[in-house]
């Protein structure tokens, strides 16, 4: 069965930053939603990760580059094996995209 997800509402039902919440699985692939608000810590994976804001601000650092900031509704991979550190100055929420076996606590 098709069910349809309401991010407003799933938003609402997170009070915990950095602990992400499953919103679908599909092919082999896991979409999460989580709090951004402070600093995460340096990091980085074996694949791909893509970024979607839902609401607020984030900066992603990225080692060696420039930072990437985003505001809802854009869009940024952060390539395999680039050490990368989310954060946000104020409650943001973020779809986090990533392959079914990954470690979301990061390397």
């Amino acid at each position: 069965m098709v069910k349809a997800q309401n991010l407003a509402n799933l938003c609402a039902q997170i009070d915990q930053p950095w602990t992400p919440f499953e919103v679908a699985r599909y092919n082999d692939q896991l979409a999460y939603l989580a709090m951004f608000e402070g600093e995460y810590h340096w990091h980085s994976h074996e694949y791909d990760e893509l970024f979607q804001v839902v609401s607020g601000t984030i900066e992603i650092q990225i080692e060696g580059d420039d930072n990437c900031v985003l505001t809802k509704g854009e869009t940024a991979v952060i390539p395999a094996g680039v050490r990368h550190c989310p954060r946000s100055k104020e409650r943001s929420f973020v779809l986090l995209f990533e392959p079914l076996n990954a470690n979301l606590s990061g390397n």
